[in-house]
């Protein structure tokens, strides 16, 4: 996934906010919470960083191509981190695509904002017309 796709796709969910800050990385927010982080890896590839529930922390944590996420997870946090890039990713899943990858990572966003807005207080989420049952 590139940053543009990586952009566009949080961009299209409701409610976000974007900022670039922290050595120029991409931010997302929703409700004024960080949700996605893209930044770069050690080498220099893209590198996405995205809030995981417990079980999917600990499955990610041993996938290759993911990692705890540099300093978050140092704070006892459940983020985790994509990196490698794209032709790397391919190479560490063995027969998945590029498609399949960027399908996979699109996954781990949108329950990253699921988990981050589910968080926000009732009546911030009522404002920004977030997780109301119809």
């Amino acid at each position: 996934m590139t940053y543009d796709e990586f952009n566009h796709y949080c961009g299209s969910l409701k409610a976000t906010t974007y900022v670039m800050q922290w050595n120029n990385s991409h931010v997302w927010k929703v409700g004024g919470k960080v949700f996605a982080i893209g930044g770069l890896s050690k080498t220099g590839e893209p590198a996405y960083i995205f809030k995981t529930s417990d079980l999917n922390y600990h499955f990610l944590s041993e996938k290759p191509g993911y990692r705890p996420a540099p300093y978050f997870a140092s704070r006892g946090m459940k983020w985790i981190q994509q990196f490698g890039g794209a032709e790397a990713q391919t190479k560490m899943a063995g027969k998945q695509s590029t498609e399949d990858l960027d399908e996979e990572l699109s996954y781990y966003l949108h329950e990253s904002y699921k988990i981050v807005s589910l968080g926000l207080t009732k009546k911030k989420q009522k404002e920004l017309g977030l997780n109301q049952i119809q």
